[in-house]
């Protein structure tokens, strides 16, 4: 901010005059017009403040379900590849094998070797 118009440089203050009060509504009158021309600025930074925070809300809520979904998803690939390897899980619980009614016995070996699909 600059020094009042009424202060002199060497402190002191000159007897208040018309001239010194028409000058300083002028400098208002020009200062105020100035900033009304821009305040609509401020309207719209503020909307596109409040719009980028409910869009980044919403993001990062549909991340984190994806995130949820994604680790759900692993945890069900750990345990189908667990159960197959015959491993335990990372979660200490061991899963019930499914019992293939098409598998062979012992005694039924036909010498072929059975893959994985």
């Amino acid at each position: 901010m600059s020094e009042p118009m009424w202060k002199r440089e060497d402190g002191t203050r000159p007897m208040p005059s018309w001239a010194m009060y028409a000058e300083a509504m002028n400098e208002f009158t020009k200062s105020a017009e100035a900033f009304m021309e821009h305040v609509h600025l401020l309207t719209e930074a503020r909307t596109a403040y409040q719009e980028a925070m409910s869009v980044g809300a919403e993001l990062r809520n549909r991340l984190d379900a994806g995130d949820r979904t994604l680790r759900g998803l692993m945890t069900q690939l750990e345990q189908v590849v667990s159960a197959h390897m015959g491993e335990t899980p990372p979660d200490g619980k061991k899963p019930e094998l499914v019992k293939n009614e098409n598998a062979r016995t012992s005694g039924q070996n036909t010498g072929t070797w059975k893959s994985f699909p």
